[in-house]
């Protein structure tokens, strides 16, 4: 998943990860490395870590205004930071870490974790908890078991997120369709044909190559799109849901894909293509920067009424196993996720605060951000989220993929049976590496 508490733009993010995914298919690491690991450390005693992230100019700033705050609460820890755009970060720690020099803590995703960790790249942090260098007690919603696998500690969520749709209001009001916990897809179906013939806009922007709403629906039907080892699901399940998206585009139901390729990066919700989106929770700041109506946030359908498939995904971080101050990483760690005060710097802008300090200390005043905390807490209160299951080695090939792919056949460059065909190839490949 990219998932992702990025709060970066959906359509940057699906450019970014077929970028990544190429970068990545190409650029294997070594099962071991040899070269030094990361971090220094001065004649006075003072330490210095190298911290990595993807992001952009403002993820920068919030992030420096943090470690000034950590410096200054521990003066013997200092750290060298590193950004880039999400594409390109991947490229540049690949190539480090096949070089045995990866930065000390960097950000991470759950689709990472068990690549790297079969590339013997990353610290398992139990040791760290052990000896009391790294809390993981007062986290929300089981949000402190997201970074396991295999019983180690991989990564430390700092965002939580998850899938929503984001609606057009105004549309939706015009349409009569009002959305609640526990509608089903038959419900989701009807409400996208009154807005075709109500509003005279495509109810939804495409579900094509939406991978994690794909994952839910698959959830809701007891299966999912990862297993610990491979793929969760079918050619012949994939086929039914790819074949009811090209039918909802034929129809008019969802957003013409051509139309959709033409205005990015605006998205098709924002430029009034469609009445709504699925995507994650903390996007809808984006739908409010690009539109000019109301946004809001509607639960994901279901297949009973009852089951929705949901989790909390997580941004990570995640920590060098050749650094030589894991110590240091650690209390880095546990300041990030939390410091009270660093969450009234960061804001939403990796998800909402994991932590239960954290997220009673940052409380949003604007309606966007107010919106995306509540619905968080209804998930928590409606008791419909389960745990995720940790992607294999080889999921973030497998979602460029799909991404991919599902481009190319709402583009009309492929059948149903080809896209199909193509993926499942494609997949066995990157999971059999």
């Amino acid at each position: 998943m990219q998932q992702g508490g990025n709060a970066g733009r959906q359509t940057g993010r699906r450019t970014v990860l077929k970028a990544a995914g190429a970068s990545l298919a190409v650029a294997g690491l070594g099962a071991t490395a040899t070269a030094c690991g990361g971090g220094s450390a001065s004649s006075d005693g003072t330490v210095t870590l190298r911290y990595s992230w993807w992001g952009a100019e403002d993820r920068a700033e919030r992030i420096n205004k943090t470690i000034a705050l950590f410096e200054k609460k521990h003066p013997k820890i200092k750290i060298k930071t590193d950004f880039q755009p999400y594409p390109d970060f991947w490229k540049k720690f690949n190539t480090q870490a096949s070089g045995g020099n990866p930065p000390d803590v960097f950000q991470n995703a759950i689709g990472f974790l068990r690549k790297y960790d079969a590339k013997n790249v990353l610290l398992d942090l139990n040791e760290q908890v052990k000896a009391g260098n790294l809390s993981m007690e007062g986290f929300r919603a089981g949000l402190e078991k997201f970074g396991e696998v295999d019983g180690k500690l991989l990564g430390v969520p700092v965002g939580s997120n998850s899938l929503a749709l984001v609606i057009d209001r105004p549309v939706y009001t015009r349409a009569g369709v009002k959305p609640e916990q526990g509608w089903t897809w038959d419900d989701f179906d009807e409400a996208m044909t009154r807005i075709r013939d109500r509003t005279g806009r495509a109810g939804d922007s495409g579900m094509y190559g939406v991978m994690y709403l794909y994952d839910l629906y698959l959830r809701q039907n007891g299966k999912a799109f990862f297993t610990e080892e491979g793929l969760g699901f079918t050619e012949v399940d994939l086929t039914r849901w790819w074949t009811k998206a090209e039918k909802g585009v034929r129809t008019g139901l969802f957003a013409d894909p051509k139309k959709v390729a033409q205005i990015k990066p605006k998205s098709a919700l924002s430029a009034e293509l469609a009445g709504s989106e699925f995507t994650w929770d903390n996007f809808t700041v984006r739908y409010t920067s690009e539109g000019k109506s109301e946004y809001g946030l509607a639960p994901v359908p279901t297949t009973d009424g009852r089951k929705t498939g949901q989790y909390l995904g997580s941004l990570m971080l995640s920590a060098s196993k050749r650094t030589q101050h894991p110590k240091e990483v650690a209390q880095f760690i546990d300041f990030m996720v939390h410091e009270p005060e660093v969450a009234e710097i960061m804001g939403y802008d990796r998800g909402v605060p994991t932590t239960q300090a954290q997220f009673d200390a940052y409380r949003p005043t604007d309606p966007v951000n107010k919106a995306i905390a509540a619905y968080e807490e209804s998930l928590v209160e409606s008791g419909v989220l389960e745990p995720i299951t940790p992607h294999p080695n080889g999921a973030d090939i497998c979602e460029a993929a799909f991404l991919r792919i599902a481009e190319e056949l709402g583009l009309g460059k492929r059948s149903v049976a080809d896209a199909v065909k193509q993926f499942f190839t494609e997949s066995k490949t990157a999971l059999a590496g």
